[in-house]
């Protein structure tokens, strides 16, 4: 009992050292958003508790990046863009998931495979082709093109296969017995039983939008599309770096996706676990 207990203590001990190299520069960053923009870097280096408690607090910095530089229409943008990527997303991967789950087509195990694929190739590899097809819809420098590469994702389709292959296809049968079309079983029945699954792809969506640089710096050019990532990106520039704005802002984008991780982790990890993507 004492070895077990001396191992839980040095595991404990070990996490915590993990947990606190994860944190440090979050909270650090947490300080310098409200510490005033001259002093800074004034107590970087050593560290002390004046580090991650600043004496001086202020709210100035998410004063100018709201008011001056207009970082509440990104905010907007990105969460406008977001939840239209969620709700368009889980109906286009929910019903390819079921598709993939319960229908029987010529070369499905090769299309599953290319979906497969989608999501182990590197984005950056396909912004070229993606840049042409989207600015032949006509997309370029709008919401749309923000919005449509990012709704069909190939893990999202996964996701939803993985859980709709465990319904007892016995239970859909019985729904076309009694006159069920395919769509009121995928309405009716499918998505309702996939709570969880959405919940997950609802969550991965949002974070892969809210984070994304590349391509909304490439799809769109004017400011009234910029989105978070953007916004924060432009206080970095190669003569000069404003730090006070780019903490400000850089923790204020933060705060939307954790909200909505911490509301909805319990369905997210029931997600995962259910269907089999351990």
């Amino acid at each position: 009992m004492a070895g077990k207990k001396i191992v839980n203590i040095l595991l404990f001990i070990f996490l915590s050292m993990i947990a606190m190299a994860f944190l440090i520069p979050l909270l650090w960053t947490a300080a310098s958003a409200v510490r005033p923009a001259g002093p800074i870097y004034s107590y970087a280096n050593p560290l002390t508790w004046r580090t991650f408690f600043p004496e001086t607090i202020t709210f100035a910095n998410f004063y100018h990046i709201f008011a001056r530089q207009q970082f509440g229409r990104a905010l907007a943008n990105s969460l406008f863009v977001g939840a239209s990527i969620c709700i368009l997303g889980v109906i286009i991967n929910s019903m390819a998931g079921f598709a993939f789950a319960k229908f029987v087509f010529p070369f499905k195990n090769f299309f599953f495979v290319l979906v497969l694929i989608t999501f182990m190739v590197p984005f950056e590899s396909i912004v070229i082709p993606l840049y042409v097809i989207v600015g032949r819809m006509g997309f370029i420098n709008s919401y749309w093109a923000l919005i449509l590469p990012a709704a069909a994702n190939g893990l999202s389709i996964f996701l939803f296969r993985q859980f709709f292959a465990e319904v007892p296809s016995e239970l859909l049968e019985a729904a076309r017995v009694d006159g069920a079309s395919w769509m009121r079983i995928y309405l009716q029945i499918m998505l309702p039983l996939s709570k969880p699954a959405i919940v997950t792809v609802v969550v991965m969506l949002f974070l892969l939008q809210w984070n994304s640089l590349f391509w909304p710096l490439a799809g769109v050019h004017s400011s009234r599309y910029q989105v978070v990532q953007v916004a924060v990106a432009t206080h970095v520039a190669q003569e000069e770096t404003h730090w006070a704005n780019l903490f400000s802002s850089a923790f204020a984008a933060s705060v939307p996706p954790m909200l909505l991780f911490l509301f909805l982790q319990k369905y997210y990890v029931r997600g995962i676990s259910g269907t089999g993507f351990k």
